[in-house]
C-alpha cells in the first residue's frame, strides 16, 4: 500500500470526528497544521491515528532511513549552580563530595583516547560552575582541534552559555563568534525544558528564561551554526504548554533553517524533586514523538534518545515519526541514568544499532553531526568486523 492509500484508508475507515480528518487533509495536502490543530492532536487523536499521520511524513521525508552517529561524550562536571527540580544529574557546589570536576587535561585525555577511533563528533555538556569560564573552554576546544582536527565539535547548552557569557562580561554573538572560531561547530539542544514562562518558573526558575534561550540559538544560526532543540515533557506541564513550545521552534526554525532535529525527552522521577510526579506511559511517549513529527514541519529530522526510553519503545518510536536514534552508547553519560531512565548502563555496539533498526523494518545509516552520510549499513555485512576494536561509543541529544 503506497503512502497516499494508506493515508485515504485512514480518513475513510477513521471514526474520528470532523475537525481530527480536516487536520489528516491538510497533512495530505502538505498544509501546515495550526496551534488548535496541534492540541485538538493532544487531546483527540488515538495513538492508530497520530502514528499513521507521522509515519506518513516521515516515509515521505525520509522513505525508511533512520540515523544514528558516532560520538563520544565529555561531562566536564556535574556540580551545578542552577537548582532546577527535575535534574536527578546535577549537585549543588556544597554537595561537591557527590560529583566531580574535570580539569582540562583529563577532558582532552578523553579525546585522546578515540584519537584513532571513527568518530565524527564530540559532545560536551555538564553542569554550570564559575571556575569554569569561556576562557577555559576557549582553550579546551583549540586544543582538541589539535588532537583531532576533523572532529565536529558539539558543546554547551544555551544555560551553559548563558552563564558563561554573563560572567565574561560579552554579549551572546561576541561569546559564539570566540567559542567558533576556538573550534566549536554547534550546539546541543539541552536546556530548552517547556518554555512556558510559568511553568519554567516552578521546575527550573534560576537558569536562562525561554527567550534567551531561543536567543542563543538564534544568535548561533545567524553565525552559520547548527543546533538542536529538545523539549522535556511528562511532568507538571498541559497539551497547550507542549504546543506552544513547539511553536516557538516552528517560528524561529522558519526564520533561520539552522535546528537539524528535535529530541522529546522523557521527565524521570528518580532522585529529584519532582519524585512525587507520576512518569507518563509508552503509549504517550509514543503519542508524543507523533504529534511532533506532524507539528514540526519544518524540522528535517525527528530523535528518540534510546537509553532514556529502552531500546524497544525507540524501535517502537521509528513508527511514530521517529527517523533517528542518536547513537551506540559506552556508558560514559549520566545524565539520563541518574534520573531513573530505561538503560542504566547504556552499551550498543553499531551492529546492535543496526539490527535494533533493521528489525523494525529500516534502514541503518550512520551520519555525521549535520546529517551527511558516512556509512550506509543496509545488507552490511558484520562477518567480517573485528570481535575488540571501536564499535561502541557515547552520545546525547
Amino acid at each position: 500500500m503506497s503512502r497516499e492509500e494508506e493515508m485515504y484508508d485512514l480518513l475513510k475507515n477513521t471514526q474520528n470526528d470532523h475537525a481530527l480528518l480536516n487536520i489528516a487533509e491538510k497533512v495530505l495536502q502538505n498544509k501546515r497544521i495550526s496551534f488548535d490543530d496541534g492540541v485538538l492532536l493532544y487531546e483527540k487523536a488515538t495513538i492508530g491515528f497520530a502514528g499513521t499521520l507521522a509515519n506518513y511524513i516521515r516515509k515521505k521525508l525520509h522513505g525508511d532511513i533512520t540515523y544514528f552517529n558516532r560520538n563520544f561524550h565529555i561531562e566536564p562536571t556535574n556540580l551545578c549552580v542552577f537548582t532546577c527540580k527535575f535534574c536527578s544529574y546535577s549537585r549543588l557546589i556544597k554537595q561537591q563530595d557527590e560529583g566531580w570536576v574535570m580539569t582540562k587535561d583529563d577532558m582532552l585525555n578523553i579525546v585522546r583516547s578515540y584519537e584513532n577511533k571513527p568518530v565524527t563528533e564530540v559532545h560536551i555538556v555538564g553542569g554550570v560552575l564559575p571556575q569554569l569560564k569561556l576562557d577555559f573552554f576557549i582553550d579546551v576546544l583549540k586544543e582538541i582541534k589539535k588532537i583531532k582536527p576533523q572532529l565536529h565539535i558539539k558543546g554547551f547548552t544555551a544555560v551553559e552559555l548563558d552563564y558563561m557569557f554573563r560572567k565574561a562580561k560579552v554579549n551572546i554573538k561576541e561569546g559564539l563568534m570566540n567559542l567558533k572560531e576556538a573550534g566549536l561547530d554547534s550546539l546541543p539542544g539541552g536546556g530548552a525544558e517547556i518554555f512556558d514562562e510559568e511553568i519554567r518558573e516552578k521546575i527550573c526558575a534560576d537558569k536562562c528564561n525561554s527567550a534567551e534561550w531561543l536567543l542563543i540559538h538564534k544568535t548561533a544560526h545567524e553565525l552559520g551554526m547548527h543546533s538542536n532543540a529538545t523539549m522535556l515533557y511528562g511532568h507538571i506541564e498541559n497539551y497547550i504548554h507542549r504546543v506552544d513550545h513547539m511553536e516557538r521552534l516552528r517560528k524561529l526554525q522558519d526564520e533561520t533553517g539552522g535546528f537539524n532535529t528535535f529530541i522529546p525527552l522523557k521527565f524521570r522521577n528518580k532522585d529529584n524533586e519532582m519524585s512525587y510526579v507520576p512518569e507518563g506511559s509508552v503509549i504517550e511517549d509514543l503519542r508524543n514523538y507523533a504529534i511532533a513529527r506532524i507539528y514540526l514541519d519544518n524540522f528535517p529530522h525527528i530523535k528518540a534518545y534510546w537509553p532514556m526510553i529502552s531500546r524497544n519503545v525507540a524501535q517502537l518510536s521509528l513508527n511514530f515519526g521517529v527517523n533517528d536514534i542518536d547513537g551506540t552508547i559506552d556508558d560514559s553519560t549520566k545524565i539520563y541514568s541518574m534520573a531513573g531512565a530505561e538503560e542504566q548502563s547504556p552499551a550498543m555496539s553499531t551492529k546492535e544499532i543496526c539490527e535494533l533498526i533493521s528489525a523494525a523494518g529500516k534502514h541503518p545509516v550512520e551520519r555525521d553531526t549535520l546529517y551527511n552520510v558516512v556509512q550506509d549499513y543496509k545488507d552490511y555485512d558484520f562477518s567480517n568486523e573485528p570481535v575488540s576494536g571501536f564499535l561502541n561509543l557515547p552520545v546525547i541529544n
